[in-house]
C-alpha cells in the first residue's frame, strides 16, 4: 500500500510495551488463528480467551465478522479486498500487543503472503500462527452460517475453498486438528504452547 502522507512523525510513548506487560504480568503476543470457514477458528479463539481471562490475562479477540462491521466495512471479498482486510488487521494487532494485550485474531486469511506480511510487522516470536486444520467436506457439513450452500449456488462469489483458494500454512507454530480434537483438547494444545514459550506463567 502506498503511503499518502509524508508529513507524519512517529511519536515515542513514555510508557513502553515492557511497562504494560509488567502491569499485566504476562507477555503480549498475536495468536493468529487461520483456516477455512467452519474450521472452528472463532470458536477456538474465544474459548482460549475465556481460559486466559480466568488465568488473569488481558486479552482481546479480533473476529473476522465483527471487524467487517466496522474497521473493514468498506471492503468486499475479492482477492484485493481480502489482502487489504488482513493488512488492516495486522496493523491493529500490532498496536494491541504494544498495549500489552494478548491479541487473538480469527480470520480465514487465505493467502500465505498476507499472513507473512502480518508476521513481519512485529518482532520475531510475537506472531504465533495457529492453523485450524479441518477438511473442506467437514466444514461444508457444519456450514454453521449457511455460507457454503450459498457459495455452491453461486450466490457468494470469491468464497474461499469453493471458487477462491486457501493456501495452507507451511510452517505454522501450531496445527490444531479441529475436526478430530474436542474444543477442550484444542484449547489445551494452545495453552501448552503459550506455557512452553513463557507467554503466560503456570497458574
Amino acid at each position: 500500500m502506498t503511503q499518502k502522507s509524508t508529513d507524519t512523525v512517529w511519536h515515542n510513548a513514555t510508557i513502553t510495551r515492557n511497562d504494560r506487560e509488567k502491569l499485566h504480568k504476562h507477555k503480549s503476543v498475536i495468536l493468529w488463528f487461520t483456516g477455512l470457514s467452519g474450521s472452528g477458528k472463532s470458536t477456538l479463539a474465544h474459548a482460549v480467551e475465556d481460559y486466559l481471562h480466568r488465568y488473569g490475562c488481558s486479552t482481546f479477540v479480533l473476529d473476522g465478522d465483527n471487524v467487517r462491521h466496522g474497521l473493514c466495512s468498506d471492503l468486499g471479498f475479492s482477492d484485493e479486498d481480502r489482502v487489504e482486510n488482513i493488512r488492516r488487521i495486522g496493523e491493529m494487532a500490532k498496536l494491541m500487543i504494544e498495549a500489552g494485550v494478548i491479541t487473538l485474531t480469527a480470520f480465514i486469511s487465505p493467502f500465505r503472503a498476507d499472513r507473512s506480511s502480518a508476521r513481519k510487522l512485529v518482532p520475531h516470536g510475537d506472531f504465533i500462527e495457529i492453523y485450524c486444520q479441518c477438511p473442506l467436506e467437514t466444514c461444508e457439513q457444519r456450514d454453521v452460517k449457511g455460507l457454503y450452500k450459498k457459495a455452491r449456488a453461486g450466490k457468494i462469489p470469491f468464497f474461499t475453498g469453493i471458487d477462491s483458494p486457501y493456501e495452507e500454512p507451511e510452517k505454522p507454530e501450531l496445527i490444531v486438528n479441529t475436526h478430530a480434537l474436542s474444543l477442550d483438547e484444542s484449547v489445551q494444545a494452545v495453552m501448552k504452547l503459550l506455557l512452553q514459550r513463557s507467554i503466560v506463567r503456570p497458574g
